[in-house]
């Protein structure tokens, strides 16, 4: 039985016509005799009456900090609402369908409420259904722990349900279906001439959604990596095949796709960070004050990023709304330090640079020539970031852009 998993977010959902369309996608595959499970957001964004954040903002008008395990039994919601909505559409279509909760469709997860970890996927019950022919639609980024409890996935968690739910079934392949045409060589808000990518890597989009971009949820690329199952990234408003995630060169219609050599794929970016220059006097003892920083800082719950350590100082990053936290714990240390806010982290990818010379001397090149300062700046085999003031961001996103040419074919 040939398995196709779908995913469709909040934004493919939304109205009426929206849902109608993703019926003719559906009914489209049904045509070509294949077994489809459909993976479902929350409709909408924020603000809009069933999305996960006015869930979110509901509870929290009663309590600023609700219990997890309650939070999660109602932000699991949305998505049960959008597939049953689906499946009624799909029903009323003369299409056989079935909904199916995360608990349902055999997802068992950690106890971790919020940002639940995947640790089985049980699919007897969904082979029994696709069996049937039925079209299973499943609610997105939920599962149930071992304890018999509703968990969420966190942030792309319906990414994540259906990369899962792909390798459980051993799937064709995944569609991610979205808004967007695909995966581009950078944010076309911020460049004109912004490229569609045809196919990349599973490591190049890991890192490009690790660093900023958010077409697909790292979570899923890596799961979806255990068997090499290729992920298809789609706009639900158009006919085109998108981009393809794979490590090797599939073929679609009859037609090779070729991941070719590149040396950079993309420029991404993350803004709303803050710098921390922590300076090492020399009236403390040098030894062991990094693990003495580092370990206060997590046990206060503070994430960190863009280490950097040296003799004389040490410099990280923290979000923004962390600065002021993690202020508090620098001073109870006796620590001189300083914090620049509101910085923004520009990153190159590319699964081909590593080893080769000049990449670092082209970033500098490229910044510089439109004077902007590097902050602080790191790289590992498939990238190289830099951190700029915010207002130098998207000034930055294009001058790399442009630096490699990504905009020509």
């Amino acid at each position: 039985m040939k398995i196709i998993v779908q995913k469709y977010g909040g934004t493919s959902l939304a109205t009426p016509e929206l849902r109608s369309r993703v019926c003719d996608i559906i009914a489209a595959h049904r045509q070509e005799e294949t077994a489809l499970v459909v993976v479902v957001s929350a409709m909408g964004r924020e603000k809009e009456a069933y999305a996960t954040d006015t869930f979110i903002n509901l509870i929290k008008e009663s309590n600023p900090d609700p219990p997890l395990r309650e939070m999660d039994i109602l932000v699991s919601c949305g998505e049960t609402i959008s597939g049953v909505l689906l499946t009624s559409h799909l029903c009323a279509r003369g299409i056989k369908a079935k909904f199916l909760s995360g608990e349902q469709a055999g997802i068992i997860t950690d106890s971790n409420y919020g940002n639940a970890h995947i640790l089985y996927v049980n699919p007897q019950h969904l082979l029994e259904c696709l069996s049937a022919g039925m079209v299973v639609v499943v609610a997105g980024f939920q599962g149930i722990s071992e304890q018999g409890e509703r968990t969420t996935l966190g942030r792309g968690g319906s990414d994540t349900t259906a990369s899962a739910l792909g390798v459980a079934l051993d799937a064709e392949y995944i569609d991610i279906f979205t808004d967007v045409e695909g995966i581009m060589t950078a944010d076309p808000r911020i460049v004109g001439n912004a490229r569609l990518l045809d196919a990349v890597t599973y490591n190049e989009i890991c890192q490009l959604a690790r660093e900023g971009a958010k077409v697909v949820h790292p979570r899923a690329i890596e799961i979806a990596m255990q068997k090499s199952i290729p992920l298809r990234v789609r706009s639900t408003f158009t006919d085109s095949v998108g981009t393809i995630v794979a490590n090797q060169n599939p073929v679609w219609d009859n037609r090779a796709r070729i991941i070719a050599d590149r040396l950079i794929t993309g420029i991404t970016y993350t803004s709303n960070i803050a710098q921390i220059k922590i300076s090492i006097d020399s009236h403390l003892e040098p030894r062991g004050i990094d693990l003495k920083i580092f370990k206060s800082l997590a046990q206060a719950d503070i994430s960190v990023d863009f280490i950097t350590v040296q003799p004389e100082a040490i410099r990280f990053t923290v979000n923004n709304e962390l600065a002021q936290k993690t202020k508090e714990v620098l001073k109870k240390l006796d620590l001189s330090f300083d914090i620049e806010l509101n910085c923004a982290k520009v990153a190159i990818v590319g699964a081909a640079m590593t080893g080769i010379p000049g990449v670092m001397s082209k970033v500098v090149e490229a910044l510089s020539e439109n004077d902007i300062s590097i902050l602080q700046s790191g790289d590992s085999y498939t990238n190289i970031w830099c951190l700029v003031n915010s207002k130098d961001m998207e000034k930055a996103v294009q001058a790399l852009h442009d630096k490699f040419e990504l905009g020509n074919k």
